[in-house]
């Protein structure tokens, strides 16, 4: 394989991150990814976004504070 280089990595970088790129597309990030500090730098901040938005999309709101919207949609619909 040849280094892809770091427009395309970076350009690709999402679709590398959810795993939505053919094996060969994704062995060529990789492999410029593991001699390239700057790209794999970004590689790991899209790595920790997404699973951070991941766990906000799991967290609940405390119960007040959900009952509180609640309430003021209540008002808002009547």
């Amino acid at each position: 394989m040849t280094d892809c280089g770091c427009d395309k990595a970076k350009a690709e970088l999402e679709e590398y991150i959810h795993n939505e790129l053919t094996v060969g597309e994704a062995a060529d990030i990789a492999e410029h990814m593991a001699t390239c500090e700057d790209c794999s730098g970004e590689h790991l901040v899209g790595l920790t976004l997404t699973l951070k938005v991941k766990q906000a999309c799991n967290e609940k709101a405390p119960e007040d504070l959900r009952s509180a919207i609640l309430s003021k949609l209540s008002e808002v619909s009547a």
